[in-house]
């Protein structure tokens, strides 16, 4: 059942956040108006910070359209990305179920349409419909087990390693396209963070995966033909 409200714009912008989120499917009409009132819907240019490490967080975030990167930096100074998500997944969300300071940074990489609600109304939800724990608990088992799969591939061959994050980057947000899964096709220095290895390596790896027939390259995507053969590439 859909929720409405009295003003159209307003109406129209939680209408996509209630369609989009992962966290709001299923949850009752009522649940879904009481938890969305203050939404703030807004787009945001590729290279916008969203959020801050070591900021106070007052909201949580919700992606519409786009994708995020999320990322920290390690003892040397150097940017470590952990993951990147996209439409329907929620990002500053530890902070505000622990009440603690942020623990990552998150940066559009693509033009990015993102809701927020207030981190009370979030915590609430979560209290009172326990649907939304199980939706953010899937939600969470899902990004470990990516996690998990890239850290027992850290001493894979680059190959190996640069297919597993396509693999990984398709998971969270791929789109099925009339030859493929498709993918956008990042700059090589975010696949270089995601897999840990020199940009380029990261470019001649692409290159051997393009000439098996794995990936085809164009301007603004990668297309994936064939995705199990590419999965076979990391067994």
């Amino acid at each position: 059942m859909q929720a409405r409200y009295d003003y159209p714009d307003k109406q129209a912008d939680i209408q996509r956040l209630i369609d989009t989120a992962f966290l709001f499917k299923g949850l009752p009409k009522e649940a879904l108006i009481k938890s969305t009132a203050n939404a703030v819907t807004r787009s945001h240019p590729p290279n916008r910070v969203i959020l801050l490490e070591n900021d106070w967080g007052g909201s949580v975030y919700f992606i519409i359209e786009g994708w995020v990167k999320i990322r920290t930096h390690n003892v040397e100074g150097k940017e470590v990305t952990l993951n990147i998500v996209g439409r329907g997944e929620i990002i500053g969300e530890m902070a505000a179920l622990d009440e603690a300071p942020r623990s990552t940074d998150a940066i559009t990489l693509t033009s990015t349409t993102i809701s927020s609600i207030p981190a009370h109304d979030f915590v609430h939800l979560l209290q009172t419909e326990s649907l939304a724990g199980i939706r953010l608990s899937q939600l969470m088992a899902k990004r470990l087990r990516q996690l998990n799969r890239r850290l027992r591939l850290r001493e894979a061959d680059s190959v190996s390693r640069v297919a597993d994050s396509i693999i990984f980057l398709a998971e969270g947000q791929g789109k099925q396209g009339q030859q493929g899964i498709e993918i956008p096709n990042l700059p090589h220095r975010e696949l270089s963070s995601i897999s840990g290895l020199a940009r380029e390596t990261v470019t001649r790896a692409l290159t051997k995966l393009e000439k098996k027939g794995l990936i085809e390259r164009r301007e603004e995507i990668i297309c994936i033909p064939d995705m199990l053969g590419l999965e076979r590439i990391i067994t």
